[in-house]
């Protein structure tokens, strides 16, 4: 059969199609990308990991992000880890180099079926959100109904984390879209709400920009632990409990921040060329 080979994989149900353009490229616009994240006439997914030849020196692999809108990322915490997962079971390796437009990003294997990502470092001021105009990123001038007063933090991609004393009370579906184009984010924004179980413990959901609701955001998850350590509520590592389960996130002493987590194949296919245009 004709057409392009994917594999689907998912962190935590935070899913991925898989694109290999290494040795042939693949033509995918917008609204190719879109025809296959679509749930219901094409393969389904939050994001599409395009995987390329590196350009940089030591890089194993490039990776090219592109949301369930057709819109281009810089960052995915959870597809970092499926690419490193997919890449490592290729090469025999217990660390790669993931080649992202936000940098280079190392992935390690973490047990049986886990792997381990460096997102590098967060960045905490206004301009690396980025944000509309200088605010203190500890307390952005921010809040729709019950969301207020959020932390900011860039992951390679712009998140607003708010605190709340009941994540699954918050309807993300009515709130997310409307903060996510609020226009002191010039490049949209993601929405998360934390509640804090304990100082090595949260309860977290996330409104994606260009995916929506997702089950597991892991740069989501990874600002939403640094944001809850600079307002002092949390410890430097813990556990987040995301809708698909829980990630460890660590915001180490030189500003780096890992994620780690189980990693999952669902199934391969070909993607017929009229998704493609």
């Amino acid at each position: 059969m004709r057409g392009t080979a994917f594999v689907k994989m998912h962190g935590l149900g935070n899913d991925f199609v898989v694109l290999d353009a290494r040795a042939d490229a693949i033509r995918l616009d917008d609204k190719a990308a879109r025809a296959i994240a679509d749930r219901h006439r094409g393969v389904g997914c939050d994001q599409l990991l395009i995987l390329e030849p590196p350009r940089a020196p030591g890089a194993d692999v490039f990776m090219r992000i592109r949301n369930a809108d057709g819109s281009e990322v810089g960052a995915c915490g959870n597809g970092t880890r499926c690419v490193g997962a997919l890449v490592m079971r290729e090469t025999g390796k217990e660390r790669v180099i993931i080649e992202t437009a936000a940098g280079l990003l190392e992935a390690r294997a973490a047990g049986s079926r886990g792997v381990s990502v460096d997102l590098g470092q967060a960045r905490l001021e206004w301009s690396d959100i980025p944000l509309a105009r200088a605010c203190d990123t500890l307390h952005v001038p921010l809040s729709l109904g019950p969301l207020v007063d959020p932390v900011c933090t860039s992951m390679g991609n712009p998140h607003a984390t708010f605190f709340v004393a009941d994540a699954e009370g918050i309807d993300l579906a009515a709130l997310g879209p409307r903060l996510e184009r609020d226009p002191i984010f010039p490049e949209r924004a993601n929405i998360g709400v934390a509640q804090m179980l304990s100082r090595t413990r949260l309860r977290f959901r996330v409104w994606e920009r260009g995916a929506g609701i997702t089950v597991a955001c892991g740069t989501g998850a990874a600002a939403a632990l640094v944001a809850a350590a600079r307002r002092g509520l949390a410890e430097r590592k813990a556990d987040v409990i995301v809708d698909g389960g829980p990630l460890e996130i660590e915001w180490r002493d030189d500003g780096h921040v890992t994620l780690t987590g189980p990693v999952a194949w669902s199934f391969s296919g070909i993607i017929d060329p009229s998704l493609l245009g």
